[in-house]
């Protein structure tokens, strides 16, 4: 059992919610000093709570709650301002970002880095540019603050990337010279110069960024462990639409 938290205006953000019996919530938060926890809000679906119509995805919030064990209890919620309502294709975007959270991030494991990183991406997804490059940060970022950062500079051997040389990166071993050997059957072929894009965060190649989207796209899969994502379903049918 974890030990018992009283927990004062934290910056967080709603990642889902449940219903709970016949008047609350089960809330899934991301806070920034705690990380992933679980909150219940109590009669937060009674019409006069206070609770009601603030408890919103993609809003950030100010978080008070207390108790032990793995889930807390509500006490407060008060909205920060200063972010606009996310709708369209991006909505579909935050949805895929809140659920590579709840599938990845260890609950109550803070991760301070992280939540800067999904408070920029959301603030991203609210001011319409263009969302592929938004992702591909994102992933970026949360491969690294989660631990299993890309190696983005040199390959195996210790020897710096070149841009022109075309590489296999194996996950949890790096980028390898694509020379026929036995790893390229595990690897995802990619170029020097996309692992020195993503580096610098610099996506306006048309390759750089078809190219990562593969590789993060198996380093995310590699991690989640046979755990499939409900909105990349929903992104597939859209498609074929």
């Amino acid at each position: 059992m974890s030990p018992k938290q009283r927990v004062s205006e934290q910056p967080a953000w709603v990642l889902h919610a449940l219903p709970w019996r016949e008047t609350s919530l089960i809330v899934e938060a991301f806070a920034r000093d705690y990380g992933r926890v679980a909150l219940v809000a109590k009669g937060a679906r009674r019409p006069l709570s206070s609770l009601r119509g603030v408890l919103m995805a993609f809003q950030p919030l100010l978080l008070d709650w207390s108790g032990g064990g793995e889930v807390k209890t509500l006490a407060r919620a008060e909205w920060r301002g200063g972010q606009a309502l996310i709708t369209g294709r991006a909505l579909l975007c935050a949805y895929y970002v809140n659920e590579l959270i709840l599938k990845l991030a260890a609950r109550e494991d803070a991760h301070p880095g992280l939540f800067g990183a999904y408070e920029a991406v959301m603030s991203a997804l609210a001011s319409g540019e263009a969302l592929p490059p938004l992702l591909r940060r994102f992933e970026v970022a949360l491969l690294r603050e989660l631990g299993w950062g890309l190696v983005l500079d040199s390959d195996v051997g210790a020897r710096p990337l070149q841009p022109a040389a075309p590489y296999v990166y194996v996950i949890e071993h790096g980028p390898c010279a694509a020379n026929g050997g036995a790893r390229e059957r595990e690897g995802i072929p990619v170029c020097g110069q996309t692992l020195l894009d993503l580096g610098a965060g610099d996506f306006s190649r048309a390759a750089t960024l078809a190219e990562s989207r593969r590789l993060l796209r198996a380093a995310i899969d590699h991690h989640l462990g046979g755990k499939s994502l409900q909105s990349r379903r929903v992104f597939r049918a859209l498609h074929e639409l």
